[in-house]
C-alpha cells in the first residue's frame, strides 16, 4: 500500500468513527429526552409519596420499576386513572404484581 492509499484508509476510517459517535450521541438525547417526558406524565399521575416509593423501588428492582412506570403511563394515557394516585393505591398495584412474581417453584432431584 501506498502512502496516499493510507490516509485514505485513515480519512474513511475517521469518518466513520466520526458518524457512530453522532449517532450514539443522537440515541442518547432521544432516550433523555424520553425519559424527560416519562418523568413528566409520572409527576401529573402520582403524588409526591407514590413517587418517591417508585424512585427507592427502582435503586432496588430496575425492571418491576420500569414495568410499572409503563403500566400507570399507559393507563393515564388511556384515561382509566381517574385521579392522582396515591402511595396506597401504588403499593396495592404493588403487591398484586409481586404476588405474580413469587410463584416461583424451584425442585431438586
Amino acid at each position: 500500500m501506498s502512502d496516499e492509499e493510507l490516509e485514505e484508509l485513515k480519512k474513511r476510517r475517521m469518518l466513520e468513527l466520526q458518524q457512530q459517535q453522532g449517532e450514539q450521541e443522537r440515541q442518547a438525547q432521544m432516550q433523555q429526552e424520553l425519559e424527560a417526558q416519562k418523568q413528566a406524565i409520572l409527576r401529573q399521575i402520582l403524588t409526591p409519596e407514590a413517587r418517591e416509593r417508585l424512585n427507592r423501588i427502582k435503586i432496588v428492582k430496575p425492571e418491576l420499576a420500569e414495568a410499572v412506570e409503563l403500566q400507570l403511563i399507559q393507563l393515564a394515557q388511556a384515561g382509566r386513572l381517574g385521579n392522582v394516585l396515591t402511595d396506597d393505591q401504588l403499593k396495592t398495584i404493588l403487591r398484586r404484581l409481586t404476588d405474580k412474581q413469587r410463584d416461583i417453584k424451584i425442585t431438586r432431584k
